[in-house]
């Protein structure tokens, strides 16, 4: 066989794909490519370093701001599952397309990853790379291979890992969130231990005094940190920083895999809980009661077609053009108090706000509230007269 294109981490199961490919499969020449998204820049380094090191030729492919638009689009929507802030399955479509237009460039025969057959990760990256007609070859869940395997065949191979059998975590990192998996922590009564965390500190080792957070924001989108204007990037960086240093984002949470796998995940994401959660306060403000019940019908399909790596949907572009829709009037800006792994809002304001405080306040007639009877007498009028029969029938 000729040309093999790997989306490629630079991690213990990308690299032993490499060798795999010409072994197992018989390719000529291995490609490798790993699109940066944020992930530590020594990550990134560490990646095209093996990559030219192991397989035939190494892209690296800058995306970070393509990466940042689709995490504006994520805050629109509040984008969670389950109760997991959506980063890991929001970027693979975005490595998954970069990966497909090097193998169109290479006139590759094939691209392969190194997921397994039990994740999501799989489902997510071939669904792009079948939608432009590739063969998909999957090594890991081909030939059914394990972490522990993986290992050995690794250190037989020469192959410089950081991966050991006492510490084999799998860690996937980009710019909005860093997960955790493997080893020990497959065991939901297993407790983490503190190695496993990077960008947060213990909540119990946080400041003992709170961090006040000013989050600006325009159409949905935040645009500023206590007042200073800053592209996503950097915002999303400094909300990393800023958020870790209070133990802000930290998730532990048993989570349903597509392919209905339970599994227990460990996720750090500071930022994206800050913006999520002071996003979430602000619309409160400027939308209607009904808008809001309906967005979260609409969050929830829109986060499980992100989390099952379906965003080629046609569904996908009508709930997004519904929820860009609703953020035309989120504008203005909410206060966040960081303290000991919370990030709370304490105070907002918008110049759309649904909200008069001459109507709503104790201690003004704006309202003659005395018209409030009438509506009184006929709310809850159905549920009386049901009680009311009850009693009469002696039930």
């Amino acid at each position: 066989m000729g040309k093999v294109v790997l989306s490629y981490s630079g991690g213990l199961d990308t690299t032993v794909c490499i060798p795999l490919l010409k072994e197992k499969y018989g390719f000529e020449e291995v490609i490798t490519v790993t699109v940066d998204i944020g992930q530590p820049e020594g990550d990134v380094i560490e990646a095209e370093e093996r990559g030219r090191k192991y397989a035939d030729k190494h892209y690296t492919v800058d995306a970070k701001n393509e990466f940042v638009k689709s995490l504006f689009m994520l805050i629109k929507a509040n984008g969670d599952y389950e109760g997991y802030v959506l980063g890991t399955s929001i970027a693979r479509p975005i490595i998954a397309e970069k990966t497909v237009e090097i193998a169109k460039k290479e006139n590759a025969d094939a691209i392969a990853h190194g997921c397994t057959g039990k994740g999501n990760d799989q489902l997510r990256f071939e669904n792009i790379y079948l939608q432009y007609g590739f063969k998909v070859v999957a090594p890991m869940r081909e030939l059914n291979l394990t972490r522990e395997w993986e290992i050995e065949y690794a250190k037989e191979k020469g192959i410089d890992i950081k991966v050991t059998k006492d510490k084999p975590w799998s860690i996937d990192e980009n710019l909005w969130s860093r997960s955790v998996e493997g080893g020990k922590l497959e065991d939901p009564s297993y407790l983490p231990p503190e190695e496993i965390f990077s960008w947060t500190v213990s909540p119990e080792k946080a400041p003992d005094e709170a961090e006040f957070v000013t989050i600006g924001f325009e159409e949905g989108v935040p645009v500023s940190i206590d007042g200073e204007k800053m592209d996503g990037l950097t915002l999303i960086k400094k909300l990393n920083e800023i958020g870790g240093k209070h133990g802000v984002g930290r998730v532990d949470m048993m989570e349903d895999r597509v392919l209905g796998l339970k599994a227990r995940e460990n996720y750090e994401h500071p930022s994206a809980t800050i913006l999520i959660t002071a996003h979430r306060d602000l619309e409160k403000l400027v939308l209607s009661r009904r808008e809001i019940r309906f967005k979260k019908f609409v969050e929830e399909e829109w986060a499980e077609l992100v989390y099952y790596g379906l965003t080629n949907d046609p569904l996908f572009d009508a709930l997004n053009a519904f929820i860009d829709k609703t953020q035309e009037r989120v504008t203005g800006w909410v206060k966040m108090k960081l303290y000991k792994g919370t990030a709370q809002p304490v105070a907002r304001f918008s110049e759309f706000a649904l909200y008069s405080e001459e109507l709503t306040s104790f201690d003004t007639t704006a309202i003659d509230q005395r018209k409030a009877e009438g509506y009184s007498v006929f709310h809850g009028l159905q549920g009386r007269l049901y009680r009311e029969i009850m009693r009469r029938l002696g039930k």
